[in-house]
């Protein structure tokens, strides 16, 4: 009987502890989503930043707009794209795999800037509206403005677009990504996403001929409510 008693108090109390320690276990927080690298080795480009990283004893090497950084820093990022097999012109040297990551932080990046990305995917519009620029449209294209405002009417179909390029983002996904500005917007809606084969200037005013796809989702949060594909520039 005495034997029994011990043991039911020694159940007791082992319950008691599972208890204690059950509640003391803070709930996981999911405010950070994240990954913390490393930096290994740093190739700078005229366009981009590559860096060999380090997370979790894996190594591989990551991309970002040219910036400065640090062999021995880290840095932390939310979400990117891998390319396999790209081949980088500038550098002259394919990678088997490669992540284009939208931008690195030294500090934590908090759940609400990393889910921005969704809303500002690798080539969206990051520039802000220029009022100065005043392009009459071109005989037979559409303005920006008139494209959002009844982007429905022109799905699938091959336009063709007079803008001054604001932005351009060379060689990601085998294709470049340029960014116009024509004067016009709908909202706030007022930059022209196009990916090309063709590469003009920022700076150029270029009429752009290109077939609009809405709801284009690349992967990895890089998500267009409408984008320009093929672009062509028209002489």
């Amino acid at each position: 009987m005495r034997l029994f008693i011990v043991l039911l108090m020694s159940s007791l109390l082992m319950g008691s502890c599972v208890q204690k320690k059950k509640e003391s276990v803070q709930p996981l927080d999911t405010s950070l989503l994240m990954h913390q690298v490393e930096v290994k080795e740093v190739i700078q480009t005229d366009s981009y930043t590559y860096l060999k990283v380090s997370e979790n004893r894996e190594e591989f090497w990551i991309a970002v707009s040219r910036q400065e950084a640090k062999v021995g820093e880290k840095y932390y990022y939310a979400s990117a794209l891998e390319m396999e097999d790209f081949e980088s012109k500038a550098l002259g040297r394919v990678f088997d795999s490669i992540f284009f990551v939208q931008k690195i932080s030294k500090e934590p990046i908090q759940r609400a800037n990393a889910m921005a990305g969704k809303q500002t995917p690798q080539g969206k519009a990051i520039e802000s509206f220029n009022s100065d620029i005043k392009l009459e449209p071109v005989k037979g294209g559409v303005t920006i403005e008139k494209l959002y405002a009844s982007k429905g009417e022109y799905e699938g179909k091959r336009v063709s677009v007079k803008g001054k390029v604001v932005k351009v983002n060379k060689n990601i996904m085998s294709r470049n990504w340029i960014h116009i500005q024509d004067g016009t917007k709908h909202g706030e809606d007022y930059d022209l996403t196009i990916t090309s084969g063709q590469l003009p200037e920022v700076g150029d005013v270029v009429t752009i001929e290109g077939v609009v796809t809405l709801n284009k989702d690349f992967g990895a949060g890089y998500f267009y409510e409408l984008i320009m594909e093929e672009g062509q520039l028209v002489e």
